[in-house]
């Protein structure tokens, strides 16, 4: 991240269904030409933005989001696929080429989603046309509410999983007992407060992988 608060990012090569590229995809008119109207039915707009998505890495850090501008839940877009849950974060971006341009975050939940799934470092951006736009360019990306959080979620995420080893191996199964998110995380802040940074999704994959991990049951 930059002094000013932009994130750097670097565009890498996408699937190729969200603009109907991939000559493999089942939706060659592409995804996005597919759901936009439904977004705007919903109250988006997003008739300026190339009906394509940027792929943005901030590989090898990971991409936190919260508090989405829109949210759409359970949208049935396609006969081919179930409902997926939408979201997105108004934002800019900048390259070299281009002066600062507003666009958005694209977000289909991973939990709704059957396939395509994009990598923990990678965000999906609509935005309009850029005129620097190839493989390894570098963006400048930014949130002026700062609800983006780039973190080495790798690292805090092995890092807590050792330290839950004893703790578990020695409660067992007692250790998650009522183990809420909000106990989880009162339960950090006082022994291991350097994985609060972890969103929840993060923390129940350690929880999960400790209980496979450390219990006899």
């Amino acid at each position: 991240m930059t002094q000013d608060g932009w994130i750097r990012t670097t565009l890498v090569c996408g699937h190729g269904v969200a603009s109907g590229c991939s000559t493999t995809s089942p939706y060659p008119e592409g995804t996005i030409a597919m759901q936009r109207p439904l977004f705007a039915q919903l109250g988006l707009d997003l008739s300026d933005c190339w009906p394509g998505t940027l792929n943005l890495s901030v590989a090898p850090l990971e991409v936190q989001l919260r508090d989405p501008d829109h949210t759409f839940p359970h949208l049935h877009w396609t006969d081919l696929h179930p409902p997926e849950t939408f979201s997105f974060w108004r934002i800019t971006v900048q390259s070299a080429a281009d002066d600062e341009v507003p666009a958005w975050i694209y977000y289909p939940h991973p939990e709704t989603k059957e396939r395509h799934q994009q990598p923990r470092s990678v965000m999906e951006v609509l935005a309009p046309r850029l005129n620097s736009a190839w493989p390894g360019t570098e963006l400048l990306l930014c949130d002026s509410m700062q609800r983006i959080d780039c973190v080495d979620g790798l690292r805090l995420r092995a890092q807590l999983l050792e330290f839950l080893k004893f703790r578990v191996l020695a409660a067992q199964d007692g250790f998650f007992v009522e183990s809420s998110v909000e106990e989880r995380r009162a339960w950090l802040a006082q022994h291991h407060p350097q994985a609060l940074v972890l969103n929840d999704a993060s923390l129940q994959m350690v929880w999960d992988r400790a209980h496979v991990l450390y219990t006899e049951s």
